[in-house]
């Protein structure tokens, strides 16, 4: 039975959509140097490594900062989103068949509607985020010859339990991005796909894209 996700996902979201939910994986295991070396340079793992720990570090040093200027901290979470995830191809995935045949533009229009109403309802979760988790990398795993790969995790949170999360990558260019985000089994994509569909049987994606941006649909990091 799954538990009620609202207070997991409101902060996980956040993180998972920074690749930061493998919150300091190295700092925090208890031996760094063998998954350091078990992590190869411009690997998926390594990437998502690398950048959480970079997120993480800056989000404790500038926490008054963040703190008192949400407008500073919401900068800097668009930025780390717009670099490491895959907005586009996650919004084509969330529309499904309603994006079959959609314009470049009606795509792009979407993504960034879902993406602000994520941040602005989500970002500021980050500051609520415990920089001594421990997270440990499970596994690396190539899907359809390569082209996609999954990073699995897990949450070490003290007196809880462990929390999976998954991450999908695929490279686009020379950078692997993260296009979709599994908490314990539970997909950011299907999640927002179901959210989203009927007002999508009724309405372009323009007209959605435009609520949502309107605050007349909101992107909820839930499932209930």
């Amino acid at each position: 039975m799954k538990r009620n996700l609202n207070s997991t996902l409101s902060i996980v979201i956040a993180a998972a959509l920074l690749a930061a939910a493998p919150a300091a994986v190295l700092a925090q295991t208890a031996a760094p140097a063998a998954a350091a070396t078990a992590a190869p340079a411009g690997s998926p793992s390594q990437l998502v490594l690398s950048n959480s720990t970079r997120i993480l570090a800056t989000l404790e040093s500038r926490r008054p900062e963040f703190t008192q200027n949400r407008a500073a901290l919401r900068q800097f979470v668009a930025s780390e989103f717009n670099n490491i995830f895959d907005r586009d191809y996650s919004a084509r995935l969330v529309l499904g068949v309603h994006g079959r045949g959609a314009s470049d533009a009606d795509i792009a229009v979407f993504a960034d509607a879902l993406a602000d109403s994520l941040m602005q309802r989500y970002g500021s979760s980050l500051l609520d985020l415990n920089t001594k988790l421990k997270v440990r990398v499970k596994s690396e795993t190539p899907l359809r010859g390569g082209q996609i790969v999954k990073v699995s995790s897990e949450y070490l949170r003290q007196g809880a339990e462990a929390v999976p999360v998954d991450y999908l990558m695929r490279k686009v260019g020379t950078q692997w991005k993260v296009f979709d985000v599994m908490v314990e089994g539970v997909s950011f994509v299907q999640t927002f796909r179901n959210q989203f569909d009927q007002p999508l049987k009724q309405k372009s994606i323009p007209q959605v894209a435009a609520d949502i941006k309107a605050g007349k649909l909101q992107a909820q990091a839930s499932t209930n």
